[in-house]
């Protein structure tokens, strides 16, 4: 089994279609209710659905993952992207910086490497 992609809601697609396509998605879907974009890298997609609203408390947490993180923070603040959080070491291995989309959802830009998928805890069996 593999992901393939993962939907969120939101309020104004072409708002949506702007933010993440400065992220660095590129659209291969649109419709009036709809959109979906292919990730730079893997064979992955993310999509966006129309809705009415995103209730406080319903936004979800969206991960991308980034070799060259610091760079690409640098790009989007450029750009006029507000973060939460600038790109920081954490202690669980990883670099992440953290924003929100336009309807709130969390999206967290990282770096991990191997220690995505093998970190020193990783349990074997």
């Amino acid at each position: 089994m593999r992901l393939n992609q993962v939907t969120v809601g939101a309020t104004d697609l072409g708002r949506a279609e702007q933010f993440y396509g400065l992220l660095g998605l590129r659209l291969i879907v649109k419709t009036n209710h709809y959109l979906r974009f292919e990730c730079p890298e893997g064979d992955s997609t993310f999509s966006v659905e129309l809705v009415e609203s995103v209730p406080e408390g319903e936004q979800v947490s969206i991960y991308f993952e980034s070799d060259r993180l610091d760079k690409e923070c640098a790009r989007l603040r450029a750009a006029g992207i507000v973060f939460d959080s600038s790109p920081a070491d954490m202690s669980w291995l990883w670099r992440e910086a953290w924003l929100r989309d336009p309807d709130g959802h969390r999206v967290c830009l990282f770096h991990a490497g191997e220690n995505r998928l093998e970190p020193p805890w990783r349990i074997r069996g």
